[in-house]
């Protein structure tokens, strides 16, 4: 699953966590909100919990939120379900051809303006928490 399905689905699990904080969620019925698979809900959930915002439970007890809805950004969000290694917000072919002037120097000619695009979007995701989120969810069923 691509870095913005798994961000968008991340996002999706916390603000339902919070928004049905009342009652047992377990990954069944966030699979049905998300209309997808559990066991991709349950790895979600797993990278979720390895960074400290969610607290998950085998069985009845289901999931909860590990911090304030308040203390969560959407770059906590990220962080989370991003995989270092493969998740670049913009790539480029893995093999140019360096025969052609345009395939030898890509990558370089657009490393600078990729870096500068994936550092603002950080620092957006930065400024946004949870708490946004959900009350922007609520109000529109309002």
């Amino acid at each position: 699953m691509a870095i913005n399905s798994r961000f968008a689905v991340g996002v999706h699990i916390l603000a339902l966590l919070e928004i049905q904080k009342e009652g047992r969620l377990t990954s069944e019925l966030i699979a049905g909100s998300v209309n997808t698979n559990p066991v991709v809900v349950r790895r979600i959930m797993s990278m979720l919990s390895k960074a400290g915002l969610v607290r998950t439970s085998p069985g009845v007890a289901g999931a909860t939120l590990a911090r304030p809805v308040h203390a969560i950004t959407l770059l906590d969000v990220y962080k989370a379900v991003r995989d270092d290694d493969n998740d670049a917000l913009f790539a480029i072919h893995d093999k140019p051809n360096p025969a052609c002037l345009v395939g030898r120097n890509i990558q370089t000619a657009l490393d600078k303006s990729f870096q500068q695009a994936q550092t603002a979007m950080e620092q957006e995701l930065g400024r946004v928490t949870l708490d946004s989120v959900v009350f922007d969810i609520v109000q529109q069923d309002v």
